[in-house]
Parts: structure tokens; sequence; C-alpha cells
């Protein structure tokens, strides 16, 4: 069993600048060998609050604490963290064995060990342990045969490999990754994936990881913290911020298209009415509110809500259909085997299990089923 105040817990932090709030209170906490994604849009404080946790940046208030201990005004290199970088960070001048070996040399060797004539003279037992490690971790990272190029000699996924290893080498109790496949092409970012994850649970840290793209967070994360403008809109697995979000602004960053979002109004009986006529939906809210439907979860019916085909979207798996239904577009995703046509007349269903209700704050409103079958 692992003690309860082990991992990476922020609690309350705050921090503002030129007179900007950039990060409001946010609290988070991550246990030892769990991946929490940090998502959002440019701007909303996710790289703020990994500097916080690396010390780079002071909070105004809150706490940061790792294992147990307060490391909020600790110095970078007491709190046993490691960061990965967007650019990489290697040192062009140092093959990748001695890339990867700075960190535990700093950690291992005195300053007089570390010299480069007469130190490895006194710490030839040390260094030898550092050669074992580093080669251990290369092995898996497929970095054994490149270990005496130097940075300039490797493609982009090489060097974010080097740049991993770098950290993970070390063992550290907190992993941080600050967008690390953004300077990635599209073939090479899928891949990689798959290796931090790998990485981590080999690491077994509690590790943060910033991204601002949805698909990252989705496949690679246990949780998912979704921010916009400093704040923690929600956290939870990636099936529960896609299918069960607890605010509109969520429910419209998820999900690539994004969310279908229809004008409605629950009246005086609770049912729900969209553009007219009542759903097997109800609500104990009254008034107007928002209808949300994900792309998938529409299908072409004998009966429902009347649209007209605007443009189809061919993307080899699945078509995207945009059509037009009392005044709002509708993108449905559906089989390349549905034959329609642009201006085509037809009417549109949806599973009413999957439906989301939000009022005119954002929030999520409750909402239930009249009867089993499908609108």
């Amino acid at each position: 069993m692992r003690p309860p105040d082990s991992g990476l817990h922020v609690e309350e932090a705050a921090v503002t600048l030129g007179g900007n709030p950039i990060l409001r209170g946010v609290s988070l906490s991550v246990a030892p060998g769990e991946f929490v994604a940090l998502l959002g849009p440019s701007g909303c404080g996710k790289t703020t609050l990994m500097r916080v946790v690396a010390g780079l940046q002071p909070p105004a208030s809150g706490r940061v604490t790792i294992n147990g201990r307060d490391v909020t005004r600790a110095h970078p290199a007491e709190r046993d963290v490691a960061m990965v970088f967007q650019n990489y960070a290697l040192y062009p001048h140092l093959t990748v064995r001695q890339n990867i070996a700075v960190p535990l040399a700093m950690r291992r060797l005195n300053g007089w060990q570390r010299a480069p004539l007469l130190g490895g003279l006194f710490s030839r037992a040390a260094r030898a342990e550092i050669a074992r490690d580093v080669a251990a971790i290369a092995e898996p990272l497929g970095l054994a045969h490149l270990l005496d190029r130097k940075p300039a000699q490797l493609s982009g996924g090489q060097r974010q490999r080097v740049a991993l290893a770098r950290a993970v080498v070390r063992r550290p109790a907190v992993f941080l990754l600050d967008e690390p496949l953004s300077n990635l092409d599209a073939a090479l970012r899928v891949s990689t994936r798959r290796e931090i994850v790998e990485i981590h649970r080999r690491a077994g840290a509690a590790s943060v990881y910033v991204t601002h793209d949805q698909a990252e967070a989705l496949t690679m994360a246990d949780r998912i913290a979704v921010m916009q403008a400093g704040e923690i809109l929600q956290l939870g697995t990636p099936e529960a911020i896609y299918r069960d979000p607890a605010d509109l602004r969520v429910a419209t960053f998820i999900g690539s298209p994004r969310i279908n979002l229809l004008p409605a109004a629950v009246g005086e009986d609770g049912v729900l009415l969209l553009d007219g006529a009542a759903l097997p939906l109800t609500s104990p809210a009254r008034g107007a509110v928002t209808l949300g439907v994900r792309p998938e979860d529409w299908r072409i019916a004998p009966a429902g809500l009347p649209a007209r085909v605007a443009h189809v979207e061919f993307l080899g798996d699945h078509e995207l259909i945009h059509l037009e239904a009392g005044g709002a577009e509708i993108v449905m995703r559906a089989e390349p085997e549905l034959r329609v046509a642009r201006g085509e007349a037809l009417h549109l269903a949806f599973d009413p299990a999957r439906a989301l209700l939000f009022g005119a704050d954002g929030r999520r409103l409750p909402m239930a089923q009249r009867e089993a079958a499908h609108v």
C-alpha cells in the first residue's frame, strides 16, 4: 500500500503575471505510476502549472508536495523531477551517451570527479555504474546503436527518444512532459505515443503530460485534466471526459468533429422539445437549453428531425455528412456504404441515452428517458 500523500499534489496554486491571473487556485493530484494529461488551448495555463511543479515558476499562493514533502519553495534540483521539453534541449556538443549520462553525473559525481582530466582517475567505479545505467535505458528505446552519435546526426524522433531517456534514466518521482511530440510529423507522433506510454510504465513515476492535442490525451492518459482560462474544468478518465462532460466548454473542446449543439427547450411538463417536436427525454430544468449530440450518435431514420444534405466528406473508413436542420448545421459520422447526395432531404434520429443537455450557464443538466425507443 502506498502512503496517501505519495505522488504529486498541487493545492490551490495561483499565478499572476503582469496583473493577469494565469492560474486560478488550481489543485491536482497524480499518484505514482499514473499518467495525467493537461489538455487545453494555448494560453490556458497548462505549461505554467507544469513550471510550478518543476520549480521554474513560484506560485503566488498554494502548495506543491512530492511524496509527502513540501517543495513549494524548493530549488528545481531538489524536487526529484525530470522534464522533457518541446525542443528536446539536448547538448549539441555531447554524444547521445553523454547526453543521457548528464543527470546521473550531476547526481552521483561531485565537482572534482566531473573534472575532464583528473576526475576520471578518482571516479572509475561511479562512471562504470553510470555507463551501465545508460546502456540499460538505451537498449529498450532503440538507441544502443546511436550512443556515439551527436544530436545533429539524429532524426527528430531519435532526438526525442534521447530526451526521454535522459529524463527517465535518473528514475525521478515526477516525470513532466511539455508537448514533446509537437515537432514531429503526424506518422512519427503516433508511434512515439506508444513509446512514451511504455517509458512511463517502466519508470513508475507520477507523470504529467501537457498537450493541446486531444488525440494524444485520449489515447495516452489514465486521466485528463481539461483546462481553460487558468482553471481545471474537469478531471476524469478519457471515457468520462468524452461521454460525460460536466461543462459545455469541455463537451465542445473534446471530440473531432466537435459535438453538434442544437437549441432546444424544456416545457412545463418537463419534456424536452427540439424544433417544436417532443422528444422521449425529460429534465427538471425549464426553458431554453442546449442539446448536444456527438457526430457518431446520429442515424438516418424514416421519421425524425427534417434535414438536408449540404456536403459529404469521404475519409476512407467513414464519411462526414454535413446537414442543415432547423437553421443549424449538423455533422454526422457514417459508414461509407451509406449513399446520400448533396441536396437530398432526409430525417435524422439519435440515441437519447447518449445525448447531453446543458443550461444557459453551460453547466450539464440532468436528463432521463421517457421510453426506450430511439428518437
